[in-house]
């Protein structure tokens, strides 16, 4: 998806300017958000690719207006209707208005610390990979309405693959109700001229981590 989320290489956002001492948390509610996502990520309603893709759908004008955890707490109400989980007028009721749907399992404190540890997304293949490290490759300038990986400053683009690094769960079908589909993923190197032209840094060097499906050889 071509949307506001995907700005790097974009102009006019600023200086990203760090905070000293930045806290964990700069409001109690934020906590209250992580907690939230933890609890329902537990659940297996949906994934970590759902949970960027909700996000990402999102208005530009909302987007850019507000924190990063409200962003999280929208895309938590997005994926939770859709998922059947609660209704809109619930939402905007503040509370239940009918029975909750039965989960699979649900998060309790004895397992609490067990939801710190991402759970692994490689999967296994029945096909080699097509690509190896030291070959030349190309992204593919691909447009999809939906989520993917793959930046849009970085596509048709050349570059070189520097590592392969397993078969994992493919995000963009995973989103889009096509099952997990894995797919080779691998590290691409790109030069800062080769993605921002003639007046980048000659020194810079850009690497990505890219799904099979995002590749040609160049």
């Amino acid at each position: 998806m071509n949307g506001v989320h995907d700005m790097g290489g974009m102009h006019g956002f600023g200086k990203v300017e760090p905070e000293a001492n930045e806290p964990p948390f700069h409001a109690e509610w934020e906590g209250r958000v992580l907690a939230m996502q933890r609890a329902l990520a537990f659940t297996g309603a949906w994934n970590i690719d759902m949970s960027r893709a909700a996000q990402e759908r999102l208005p530009a004008q909302v987007y850019l207006s507000v924190s990063y955890y409200h962003r999280w707490a929208l895309g938590i109400e997005i994926n939770a209707v859709e998922k059947g989980l609660v209704d809109a007028d619930e939402l905007a009721a503040g509370h239940a208005l009918r029975p909750g749907k039965p989960l699979a399992r649900v998060l309790t404190k004895d397992v609490l610390g067990g939801t710190f540890t991402r759970g692994s997304f490689f999967r296994s293949s029945r096909r080699e990979a097509r690509f190896k490290p030291g070959d030349r490759v190309r992204t593919r300038n691909i447009n999809p309405p939906g989520h993917t990986r793959l930046p849009r400053y970085a596509r048709g683009r050349t570059g070189l693959v520097e590592a392969l690094r397993g078969c994992h769960v493919y995000p963009d079908a995973v989103t889009s109700g096509r099952g997990e589909d894995p797919q080779w993923l691998y590290t691409v190197v790109f030069t800062g001229r080769e993605l921002w032209g003639a007046e980048a840094d000659p020194t810079v060097k850009v690497s990505i981590e890219a799904f099979e499906p995002y590749l040609e050889l160049a």
